[in-house]
């Protein structure tokens, strides 16, 4: 928790809410998409994020503001990791409604029982789910 302040951005301890698919992918089947950077590799992939077939976020995986590289320098450090372990890089910019509604791009949206979210990666597939009430 000392890490999420905010509960926001990087850190260690967001272990929740974690949905993976469809697909996972190895290196070089993301070849022609890849780019050296002086931080390490960069993928040119669009993604989007749309609630009820309407799209609300755009983006580039190309534009995240720190490379897979250095994400596990950081979350390797003082943190034993495993064969396994999955490692989060967080969503695209305006890819999450409080960032959205804060910056007035939406106007208080919120997820309700029933919406579809549909989240996509080219090449990678779209992960969609529906929004239901605890039972």
């Amino acid at each position: 928790m000392e890490e999420m302040k905010l509960s926001l951005g990087p850190a260690k301890g967001k272990d929740f809410a974690t949905a993976l698919g469809p697909y996972l992918v190895t290196l070089d089947e993301l070849a022609d998409k890849t780019k050296e950077t002086p931080n390490g590799k960069v993928f040119d992939l669009t993604m989007t994020a749309s609630i009820n077939g309407k799209e609300y976020s755009r983006g580039n995986v190309a534009e995240m503001n720190w490379t897979f590289a250095q994400i596990l320098e950081r979350v390797s450090y003082g943190v034993d990791l495993h064969v396994g372990d999955v490692i989060g890089s967080g969503t695209v910019g305006t890819g999450c409604l409080l960032e959205l509604n804060g910056s007035k791009i939406t106007d208080n949206l919120w997820l309700k029982v029933g919406d579809v979210v549909s989240m996509q990666i080219e090449r990678l597939g779209a992960l969609e789910n529906r929004v239901v009430a605890e039972v």
